[in-house]
């Protein structure tokens, strides 16, 4: 007699809706952008991976996704350099044969400053690798002139006055605007949403300890993992009717004390 099957009972897998697309992810090598990386190839998403310096921890995750079944490409590339920024997405789809459905703008630098001590050179630097990157990869996605997604990756403190990370905290309410911008300036081809992370992952050098020191900061009392954000940002690949919105993956630590109101 034969035995039923997941397709006897209506339970089938069925084909992910981003599968056979091609995206690019920056600072895929590392942290959130890895496992941002990982769980699209999981959707059977092609992927190109940006690193910056990281070169053998990329190799390493390029070959893991193809394992997994799908094409991974690595990229290098400086996004403190402008000119860097605006010809990556023509360099992946270089690499993949074809355009460039998906741009998740995950890498970011994040250093100590003070806003009564940082030099314009630390704004600078900040605003140009956390928001003037994103613009540009975003235009660069933009000028193919089909259809596209774009995720961007903020923090959870953008609504509250971040002063130890001052020239940080600017640069990612910067792109925070932008997102919100460029849904206006996109539509209706591209569609442009962000990802807001909080308690996730622990500093460099610091482990699970720090988190637990700090989870009772926000009223789910506990810290998220990487595969909080990685489900969030796939919610907002395969929700075609949502556009220019923010999802805050913190615990509910953003409805505490917001600087800016609202």
């Amino acid at each position: 007699m034969r035995q039923p099957t997941a397709e006897d009972s209506g339970m089938a897998k069925q084909e992910s809706p981003l599968a056979g697309q091609v995206a690019l992810v920056t600072g895929a090598a590392k942290r959130l952008g890895r496992a941002i990386a990982g769980g699209l190839a999981a959707e059977g998403v092609h992927v190109a991976l940006h690193y910056r310096s990281s070169g053998s921890e990329a190799a390493a995750e390029a070959d893991e996704l193809r394992r997994a079944g799908v094409n991974a490409w690595t990229l290098q590339a400086d996004l403190a350099d402008p000119a860097a920024a605006e010809g990556l997405v023509g360099k992946a789809c270089e690499a993949a044969g074809a355009p460039v459905d998906i741009l998740v703008n995950s890498a970011s630098i994040f250093s100590p400053s003070s806003v009564l001590e940082f030099s314009p050179g630390d704004l600078e630097a900040n605003v140009q690798v956390n928001a003037t990157s994103p613009l540009l990869l975003s235009r660069a996605l933009a000028c193919q002139g089909r259809p596209g997604q774009i995720v961007n990756l903020l923090d959870a403190r953008i609504v509250e006055y971040d002063r130890a990370h001052a020239a940080y905290h600017l640069s990612k309410r910067m792109l925070f605007s932008l997102t919100r911008i460029l849904a206006l300036e996109l539509a209706p081809r591209v569609r442009v949403n962000a990802v807001a992370p909080g308690l996730i992952l622990p500093p460099p050098g610091e482990d699970e300890s720090y988190l637990d020191a700090m989870a009772h900061g926000n009223p789910l009392r506990r810290h998220g993992t990487a595969d909080d954000v990685v489900r969030a940002t796939l919610f907002l690949l395969k929700s075609d009717f949502v556009t220019g919105q923010v999802i805050y993956v913190d615990g509910g630590q953003n409805l505490r004390g917001r600087t800016y109101g609202g």
